[in-house]
């Protein structure tokens, strides 16, 4: 270890997080997670017994960086993101107990359950993740169970320990029907998904205009639950994405410089179409926020126009996105194509002054695909606000887009209408995170048409 990365290890914070070991061309070379930074990073150059891959993997380490998150919980889903964002070799090479896990709730069923699995599939299930470290996945939503009683096998009716014990939302006998075990299932969906905050808001609401009424049962249910998640807090806090510290996150920082945004892009959508000859056409959209795939928010729409135009069918996903006032609008977006479908959908997002950039990959999507991007010259027009609201909040609904500039703005950019084309090497931070963008916007798209095809098969 040089004196440079000694001096660097010693401003380690006592916190938990993600770090990234380099090697030395820069290359991320491992990712791993810790609930405490400063032990967790120097154990790798203490004199210590190591097995042979990790005494190889620390020979190799040039260099250390590293993202602050709340809690070990959180660095745990930033982990599985950045694992798959850069494919470092070691992650391969080390890869021992870290089974990628999802949690699965069917709410299709008349009495759903939660359980874990590995392989999420296409059967209207909700899944949340993915997770490495089963463990501690499953230790988590066993905490949560305290606060969101579930059911962890599929429902028989009848009365277990776990009944006794609170564990069970009491359907059996007589406590709660299917539908209020559904409305609390939801909520535990939404703390899983990382909607931390906006259920502490929603529940405060709740047990307030529930007192109001008159129901105290319903607001005592609620501020049970209020103070069990702030209590929780203190211990573990799941999936919390709008917390992270995205300054950290050189690819972000990157495209804000890129693109001379006022703010890194806090929620990025990426956007692919799918379809066969013309046949089942759809679209995918899909959401990162802060860096991070944000499952819940995904969204699918099946093409009712053109259905073998691609770039008509963009415009249409783009229109009815836009349509949607209560999706928080993104900071930036990333589409599938080069300079055409770009100039096709740059006069849509205009008046709501979201930037757009294109991958031109001539139909590759894997990860060592060149990277080509087309994206308009911000840079001619001086620093623009980080998407359609500077706060991040979307837009309340029925008010029209922003006119404190944003038009104006984009009148000028109708006028420049400059695009600029830059290619990357596929090791760069932007390319890796556009490329995750891109290869899961592509995969949740070809998804969806499968199923199409799937069912019209047997019709």
């Amino acid at each position: 270890m040089d004196e440079a990365l000694k001096q660097k290890l010693d401003k380690l914070p006592v916190a938990p997080g993600v770090y990234f070991h380099k090697n030395a061309t820069g290359e991320i070379i491992y990712v791993g997670k810790a609930a405490v930074l400063k032990n967790r990073v120097r154990q790798y150059f203490q004199k210590s017994q190591k097995d042979i891959k990790t005494e190889a993997l620390v020979k190799e380490i040039a260099d250390t960086d590293w993202i602050v998150v709340d809690t070990e919980m959180d660095a745990l889903f930033l982990e599985s993101e950045m694992i798959k964002r850069y494919m470092p070799k070691w992650n391969i090479l080390l890869r021992d107990d870290k089974t990628v896990s999802y949690v699965r709730i069917n709410m299709n069923d008349e009495v759903p359950y939660v359980s874990f699995t590995r392989n999420p599939v296409d059967d209207k299930a909700t899944y949340i993740g993915p997770f490495y470290g089963k463990t501690a996945v499953e230790k988590a939503v066993r905490i949560l169970r305290r606060i969101f009683p579930y059911y962890d096998k599929p429902y028989t009716g009848k009365k277990t320990l776990n009944t006794d014990l609170g564990l069970t939302p009491g359907i059996e006998v007589g406590k709660s029907t299917p539908k209020d075990y559904k409305r609390n299932l939801r909520k535990l969906i939404s703390y899983l998904g990382g909607n931390r905050e906006k259920l502490l808001k929603e529940l405060e609401k709740s047990m307030h205009d529930s007192a109001s009424r008159g129901d105290y049962e319903l607001a005592a249910e609620a501020r049970n639950q209020l103070f069990g998640l702030k209590e929780l807090k203190k211990k573990i806090v799941f999936s919390n994405k709008e917390f992270m510290d995205i300054s950290s996150d050189q690819a972000l920082k990157q495209l804000q410089n890129l693109l001379n945004l006022e703010k890194p892009p806090r929620r990025i959508e990426g956007y692919d179409i799918s379809h066969q000859s013309g046949t089942n056409t759809v679209g995918s959209m899909v959401v990162f926020v802060n860096g991070a795939s944000a499952r819940n928010e995904y969204r699918k729409f099946k093409i009712r126009t053109s259905t073998n135009d691609d770039l008509k069918s963009m415009q249409e996903i783009i229109s009815r996105r836009l349509k949607h006032k209560e999706w928080e609008y993104p900071d930036l977006i990333i589409l599938d194509g080069g300079t055409t479908q770009v100039n096709a959908i740059l006069p849509l997002l205009e008046p709501y002054g979201i930037p757009v950039i294109g991958r031109d990959k001539s139909g590759d999507h894997s990860h060592n695909a060149r990277v080509e991007l087309v994206f308009q010259d911000y840079r001619v027009l001086g620093p623009r606000p980080s998407g359609p609201f500077a706060s991040g909040n979307s837009r309340p609904k029925g008010r029209a887009p922003r006119a404190d500039g944003a038009i104006s703005r984009a009148a000028a950019l109708r006028n420049t209408r400059e695009l600029r084309c830059l290619e990357l090497p596929s090791s760069s931070h932007i390319a890796r995170l556009i490329a995750r963008i891109d290869e899961e916007s592509h995969r949740f798209a070809v998804t969806y048409h499968t199923l199409l095809k799937r069912r019209n098969m047997l019709k």
